[in-house]
């Protein structure tokens, strides 16, 4: 089955929006220098945008307990949940319904656990191809997460995630994919920054994970990044900035941005749990805490966050 590749990089020079990007690599959080500024305006390149009820089905590949599973499933089920206390996850979801076409509202359907490393510990680009082909639904996001002792080509080097699609062949509709890596053991300071001292920038104090967890809270934040992706740009024709080929899109225009007055290692104003000491900035379902990144508001034309 043919595909392309949206390539999430993580930077953490951080949030400004002109980058030196490698042309094979595209979307999400960069990690390579930023050398000039530009306009942060995303545009519309016209095609079709994942909008109305979109299932999210998640393989699992590798060893993950089961709380750090329930963290993910409820990240994914609070976005278009609104019964939570505001600031709230879907609160920030929304900022996609101004992208036209309206709401995508996403919702948990299906889960594929592979514990036994069938594919080995060391994955290429296809590999995560035929991971998200378990499951055929071509109204729906297939999520490949892999865990902490899993190598993917790649990882940490130049992307924490990917987000593509597969082509449509022989009457099949195209399937969009997203892959996130469990960075806690490999590259914390790369794709789990602010929850761990960061490799390269600033050595500003690392946050205290939501989820007592800084390779799953660090999942979260590009998970969250590459979802926003997939429904604003998901056949690579929809809302970015930049060439097609290492676009910046809803969240990776805005880099680094979790709370009011970022700047390059300072991630902003949040809030602090009174009792945990933890950082977030948005109240989820069964009263979980996360941390998200800014998203680009096109009607605002600006980063927008929640706190």
């Amino acid at each position: 089955m043919g595909s392309f590749f949206h390539f999430a990089i993580l930077s953490y020079v951080l949030f400004l929006s002109g980058f030196f990007v490698d042309p094979t690599a595209a979307t999400g959080r960069k990690l390579t220098e930023l050398v000039q500024e530009q306009p942060l305006i995303l545009k519309y390149h016209n095609g079709a945008l994942l909008k109305g009820n979109i299932n999210v089905n998640l393989i699992w590949y590798g060893s993950f307990t089961p709380t750090q599973r329930s963290i993910i499933v409820d990240f994914i089920q609070s976005l278009s949940k609104t019964t939570a206390a505001a600031p709230s996850v879907s609160s920030w979801w929304k900022t996609t319904d101004k992208y036209k076409g309206g709401s995508s509202n996403l919702v948990v359907r299906t889960q594929i656990v592979h514990e036994a490393y069938t594919l080995g510990k060391v994955l290429k680009s296809y590999h995560l191809v035929a991971l998200a082909g378990k499951v055929n639904d071509p109204r729906a996001i297939n999520v490949v997460m892999t865990a902490k002792d899993v190598a993917v080509d790649g990882f940490c080097m130049s992307r924490c995630g990917t987000h593509g699609a597969t082509r449509g062949v022989k009457g099949k509709a195209r399937q969009a994919f997203v892959w996130v890596g469990n960075s806690e053991t490999q590259c914390p300071g790369q794709c789990a920054w602010p929850f761990h001292q960061p490799i390269y920038g600033p050595q500003t104090p690392p946050l205290v994970a939501p989820n007592g967890d800084v390779g799953v809270d660090g999942m979260i934040i590009n998970l969250a990044t590459l979802l926003a992706g997939t429904v604003t740009n998901p056949f690579n024709n929809g809302y970015f900035q930049g060439p097609a080929t290492a676009p910046l899109e809803a969240v990776s225009a805005c880099t680094g941005v979790f709370g009011s007055g970022a700047y390059p290692g300072y991630p902003g104003q949040v809030l602090v749990d009174k009792v945990s000491g933890s950082s977030y900035n948005a109240h989820g379902v069964n009263g979980r805490k996360f941390l998200l990144p800014a998203m680009w508001d096109p009607q605002s034309s600006t980063c927008k966050t929640l706190v």
